[in-house]
C-alpha cells in the first residue's frame, strides 16, 4: 500500500461532502426532506463503504494495511475488519431508513472513530509514527464524526 492508498478515505469523505452541497440525491432520499437530513444521509452513505472496504483490507490485506499504518500485523486487526464489517452494512441501512437508525449506527460510529483518531494522534506523538496511513487517516477519523454529529444536532434527530 502507497502513499496514494492513504488519500483513500479522506477522499471519500470529501466526495460525500460534494456530492451533498451539490444537491445531489442519496440513496434513501425522500423528496422534501431537510437539507441536513439529505447531507447526513450522504455521510452515512459513504461511511457504509468505506468501512466495508476497511473490513476487507483489515482481514483479506491485513499484513499489507498493517504496514501501511505503521503496525505489525495480529489477531486484533481481524477484530477491526469485522467490526467494520458490521459498521459498514448497518450505514448503509440507516442512510435509507429514519431517525432512529440514524441515530443507532451514529453512536457506534462516533465513537469509534473519534477514539481510533486519538489513538493514531498518540502514534504520532509518542512513537514518532507518521505513516501515511497513519497520519492521513486523521481526516476521516475527525472529520466524518463531527459531520455526523453536527448534522444529527442540526436537523433535530437528536
Amino acid at each position: 500500500m502507497g502513499k496514494s492508498s492513504s488519500l483513500i478515505l479522506p477522499g471519500l469523505f470529501i466526495l460525500a461532502w460534494i456530492f451533498a452541497l451539490a444537491g445531489q440525491s442519496p440513496p434513501g432520499d425522500v423528496p422534501g426532506e431537510l437539507t441536513d437530513i439529505t447531507y447526513l444521509r450522504w455521510m452515512l452513505y459513504m461511511a457504509g463503504w468505506v468501512f466495508l472496504s476497511s473490513s476487507i483490507m483489515h482481514t483479506v490485506f491485513a499484513k499489507k494495511m498493517a504496514e501501511s499504518i505503521g503496525w505489525v500485523t495480529n489477531g486484533f486487526q481481524l477484530e477491526i475488519g469485522f467490526v467494520c464489517l458490521g459498521l459498514g452494512l448497518g450505514s448503509l441501512y440507516a442512510s435509507q431508513h429514519g431517525k432512529e437508525a440514524w441515530i443507532a449506527i451514529s453512536l457506534p460510529i462516533i465513537t469509534f472513530l473519534l477514539l481510533a483518531g486519538v489513538n493514531h494522534l498518540v502514534e504520532i506523538v509518542r512513537k514518532k509514527n507518521y505513516a501515511p496511513n497513519n497520519t492521513m487517516i486523521l481526516i476521516w477519523d475527525f472529520g466524518m464524526p463531527i459531520s455526523i454529529a453536527a448534522l444529527l444536532l442540526s436537523s433535530n434527530t437528536i
